[in-house]
């Protein structure tokens, strides 16, 4: 059963059946906006506004980012998280973007795994329609576990959406939700930093 989580809620990564999740992937949705542009002759009609928006994984140990997961870097150095791929529009149905993680894979010396969103476009929040994070058991058939509403959040171009944490039992997921500006991962390092 999935979660609707609110800025700095947090959830464990445990299976309902009981023992700790293996892999899981963090879904970025978003939807292309609908603006009104003027025609040659007076008339109204509707055009699509793609939005570049893209999500990065900033892989943190002993307070310091130790790797980054982006469009331009698709795998970290521990072949623990892996980008799916970029989405320069945002337009269909569903995740456009997704980094999965492999839990059992990350590297002891990393403590966090921060994910961000930034506007590549350049565009801020309040143009950006139906925007979500959510993060799945991906050894579980996609079932998702928990989802945070990024959309109408501000000026903004970027935000720390969320993190997972190793704790004394395994990995827990907080939703962050801290806007910022920036229009890359390598941008929001020392956000990232400032969200633990």
């Amino acid at each position: 059963m999935s979660i609707n989580l609110s800025k700095g809620q947090s959830i464990n990564l445990a299976k309902s059946t009981g023992g700790g999740l293996t892999t899981v992937r963090l879904g970025l949705g978003w939807d292309v906006k609908v603006v009104q542009k003027k025609g040659l002759f007076g008339g109204v009609k509707n055009v699509q506004k793609s939005i570049d928006l893209d999500a990065s994984a900033l892989l943190v140990g002993g307070g310091a980012v130790r790797d980054v997961v982006y469009y331009g870097q698709l795998r970290s150095k521990d072949a623990s998280v892996q980008h799916t791929g970029d989405n320069l529009t945002g337009a269909g149905d569903g995740d456009d973007e997704s980094i999965l993680v492999d839990l059992t894979k990350v590297a002891a010396s990393i403590d966090h795994i921060v994910f961000t969103v930034n506007s590549y476009s350049g565009d801020n929040f309040s143009e950006i329609e139906n925007a979500y994070v959510r993060v799945v058991d991906s050894a579980s058939r996609d079932a998702e576990l928990a989802k945070f509403v990024l959309t109408g959040s501000g000026p903004h171009t970027a935000l720390v959406m969320a993190r997972v944490s190793r704790t004394a039992t395994g990995w827990e997921f907080t939703a962050i939700g801290t806007p910022g500006n920036g229009r890359t991962a390598h941008d929001l390092m020392p956000l990232a930093l400032g969200a633990l």
